[in-house]
C-alpha cells in the first residue's frame, strides 16, 4: 500500500488541556460539559442538514498521545493487553472516535456537542451521523472488559 495523508477539517474545543484530564470515553463527568466543533470555512457547508440528528460520530487525531505501544497495562487493570483490545490513545495511528450528543449549531461553522473525550484544540478528521439502525449492536460483547469476565482473561480470538 502506498502512503496517504489526512487533512483536518476543523478543531475540537473542550475544557481539558491534558490527556490525563479527559474523561474516559466521554461519559464522565455528569452532566457532560458542552464542547464545540469548529469547522474550517472550506468545510462549513458540510454540516448542512444535520438538524434532526441527535448524535454524531467524530473522528479526530490524538496528536498528543504517548508513543504507540502494541501491549500495555491499562490503568484500571492488572495485566498487559493488546492495544487493539482497548480504546487507549497510544495507537500506531492515533485516531480517536467519540459518539457525541448534538446540542445544535452555534453559527454556520460551529456545532455544540456533549460527551467528547479529547483535549482542547484537537484536529477534527471527520463527522458522521450516528445511526442507531446501523451503529448499534445490542448483542455485542465486551471481551475482557465484560463485567462477567475476569481481569486475567486474554489471548487472541480463535
Amino acid at each position: 500500500m502506498t502512503g496517504f495523508s489526512l487533512h483536518p477539517i476543523g478543531t475540537l474545543h473542550t475544557p481539558w488541556h491534558t490527556i490525563g484530564a479527559c474523561p474516559r470515553n466521554g461519559r464522565q463527568p455528569n452532566p457532560a460539559p458542552v464542547c464545540t466543533v469548529k469547522l474550517f470555512p472550506a468545510f462549513a457547508a458540510g454540516i448542512e442538514s444535520l438538524d434532526g440528528f441527535s448524535h454524531l460520530i467524530l473522528l479526530y487525531w490524538v496528536g498528543s498521545a504517548s508513543q504507540p505501544a502494541l501491549r500495555f497495562t491499562p490503568p484500571f487493570d492488572s495485566r498487559p493487553r493488546g492495544v487493539f483490545s482497548t480504546r487507549a490513545p497510544c495507537r500506531p495511528n492515533p485516531i480517536g472516535l467519540s459518539v457525541v450528543a448534538l446540542d445544535g449549531a452555534d453559527g454556520p461553522d460551529t456545532l455544540k456537542v456533549r460527551y467528547l473525550d479529547c483535549i482542547d484544540g484537537t484536529a477534527l478528521l471527520d463527522i458522521k451521523p450516528y445511526l442507531p439502525t446501523t451503529d448499534s449492536e445490542p448483542a455485542a460483547t465486551m471481551g475482557w472488559l465484560s463485567p462477567h469476565a475476569t481481569r486475567t482473561q486474554g489471548g487472541a480470538p480463535h
